[in-house]
């Protein structure tokens, strides 16, 4: 019997972001649940689609596209484990 990938945590996405962008403010939620039935999805009910909503200074004087990258970027070891699908909102710091 094969042991399945570990899946992506909202701690361990969390942890990984504040380590790497510094965030202000993060939220880091699991919207696995929601879909149940669609590509990508798992068995499980989590850990395949993930909301964040980060606010970093490292943000600043970049535009959309290069914000993203971030994200994304401190985000591939997780992509590389199972994460399916990443909503990013950036949040503006005021």
């Amino acid at each position: 019997m094969n042991a399945s990938p570990l899946l992506p945590t909202v701690a361990a996405i969390e942890a990984q972001l504040r380590a790497d962008l510094q965030p202000s403010e993060l939220h880091v939620i699991d919207e696995s649940a929601d879909h149940a039935g669609h590509t990508g999805a798992n068995a499980e009910g989590y850990g395949t689609h993930f909301r964040v909503r980060i606010a970093s200074g490292l943000f600043a004087g970049k535009n959309r596209v290069t914000r993203h990258r971030l994200v994304y970027d401190s985000m591939q070891n997780f992509i590389d484990q199972g994460l399916h699908a990443l909503a990013i909102e950036i949040i503006d710091e005021t």
